[in-house]
């Protein structure tokens, strides 16, 4: 991470129809390359249209409705990333997604720092009970994020975690709402 990071110039806030382009943009302009190695199928990546008339939907519903729930990371008050919780069980459990949309803020410290301000977020608002994460077990960055945040493994397995995925071996990684309350509050 580089020393001069000031953390506090982060924030999280939840998606509005402002970030949808952005958000969108990530998906399609990122390199087939970096796709991959999050684990995403190429072929199962919905249109642009389709995409940005899904994200316009969730963002109207209210958090007991939605299929998704998104939040958008800012450094000094610019989207620059985004997490989400997909799909869940309002009251439940849902599985939480990590996104840093640009390459020169990954490994920097970032993620990390985000995860934690988001957590509060879909434990609160989507009244969870566990959270879980998922990520690519070739997919380094969240593999080291997430145990660092305070989620513990659970297992590794293979699966096709997502619709927009391929069957890969993924860890199994778990907050519940007791480890929340004790980490975060």
């Amino acid at each position: 991470m580089e020393r001069d990071m000031n953390m506090e110039s982060l924030s999280v806030r939840e998606i509005t129809p402002a970030d949808i382009k952005p958000l969108v943009n990530y998906w399609f302009e990122s390199t087939d390359e970096h796709l991959t190695g999050m684990g995403v199928d190429l072929k199962k990546l919905p249109s642009r249209e389709q995409l940005t008339q899904a994200l316009n939907h969730q963002v109207s519903l209210p958090h007991a409705e939605k299929m998704s729930y998104g939040l958008v990371w800012l450094l000094d008050g610019k989207p620059i990333g985004h997490s989400n919780v997909n799909p869940f069980d309002f009251g439940e459990s849902g599985r939480m997604h990590l996104h840093l949309w640009q390459s020169g803020n990954r490994q920097r410290g970032i993620g990390t720092a985000l995860v934690k301000k988001s957590i509060p977020f879909f434990f609160e608002n989507l009244k969870l009970k566990v959270l879980y994460c998922e990520p690519y077990a070739l997919n380094p960055a969240p593999n080291k994020t997430i145990p660092k945040v305070g989620f513990e493994f659970v297992k590794k397995y293979v699966t096709v975690p997502g619709s927009i995925n391929f069957e890969q071996e993924v860890n199994q990684y778990k907050m519940t709402r007791e480890q929340f309350l004790e980490i975060y509050q």
